[in-house]
């Protein structure tokens, strides 16, 4: 069985709520010179990041994922989070400098969201060491983080003849077009939804037929609406699985790798993994928070046999 590297982000979400609506407190003839306070009713911290996300998901289906990525000098918490869940620390470097990755959310009563995001320690690389890696029992997933290494690490990959996955996420407005196009190509798998799928086309001024071409298979998730996996032009459609409740959608997309990463080093077919990753991610969107789900291996077998 290959060893899951997950190179991505960590980081802590904070969310605030705001009771009343945030236009009722800023004047449009003054957006100009913009000077406002909102008094949240408090705040929520949860671990979040991808590479952590990703990582929770693969523990839960059985797996023990290295996590390449940076975390800052207050990682004491995340640490401690990991330890209680059994999830590997060692590739994760400390940056003493810096301020762990966070997010800073907050909602108004209409759901408009203001966002400020400090990638603190993900401006440093993970400075994952390739030397140390055996090509045949290696998959690497580059997931959104450092944008250094979401360049660097691909390329390290194609040298040394290691199968990876491309998952450019939130981290897409960022990246150049020539280096999109690089780091696909050849790709083991290119995951993203189906507003990204797009996004790569118009940074790139591929078609979808010429974009599809680049890496060796792509699936595009589509939330409710399942995803669609194409081993080169051939599609096959995966249903999402229904929830016993829809609380967050916030951190299906990671769970979903997870699920799928663990079917693939698994030796199943891509459809199968993918059925997995819906059935996992059906599990996270029932709970406030990226990492606060969980299931058994019979309630993950249940669910999955409603299909």
């Amino acid at each position: 069985m290959k060893k899951i590297i997950v190179s991505g982000s960590m980081a802590y979400d904070r969310i605030m709520n705001f009771s009343e609506k945030f236009s009722d407190h800023i004047l449009p003839d003054k957006i100009h010179d913009l000077n406002v306070c909102f008094m949240v009713d408090g705040v929520t911290e949860n671990y979040g990041g991808t590479a952590g996300n990703i990582a929770y998901a693969l523990k839960l289906m059985g797996e023990n994922p290295l996590i390449s990525a940076t975390i800052g000098s207050d990682h004491h918490k995340y640490f401690e989070w990991f330890e209680k869940n059994d999830i590997s620390r060692e590739g994760i470097s400390i940056v003493k400098e810096e301020l762990t990755a966070g997010a800073y959310i907050t909602t108004d009563q209409t759901n408009n969201q203001i966002t400020g995001f400090n990638p603190g320690a993900m401006k440093l690389s993970s400075e994952l060491s390739f030397e140390d890696l055996v090509p045949e029992e290696t998959l690497l997933l580059v997931a959104p983080g450092n944008l250094d290494d979401m360049v660097n690490y691909p390329k390290e990959c194609k040298k040394r003849n290691i199968e990876y996955i491309f998952d450019p996420g939130q981290a897409l407005p960022m990246l150049q077009a020539e280096d999109l196009v690089e780091v696909i190509s050849g790709c083991k798998l290119l995951i993203v939804n189906d507003y990204e799928f797009n996004l790569i086309m118009d940074k790139s001024g591929l078609s979808k037929e010429q974009l599809l071409k680049l890496p060796q298979n792509t699936i595009i998730t589509m939330g409710a609406k399942g995803s669609e996996i194409y081993e080169g032009q051939e599609c096959n459609a995966v249903p999402s699985f229904t929830a016993r409740q829809v609380v967050d959608p916030t951190g299906a997309g990671d769970s979903y790798r997870g699920g799928l990463l663990s079917g693939l080093v698994n030796g199943k077919d891509l459809k199968s993994c993918g059925i997995q990753g819906s059935v996992c991610a059906s599990f996270a969107v029932e709970c406030q928070g990226t990492q606060d789900y969980s299931f058994t291996a019979d309630e993950f077998n249940q669910r999955l046999a409603t299909l």
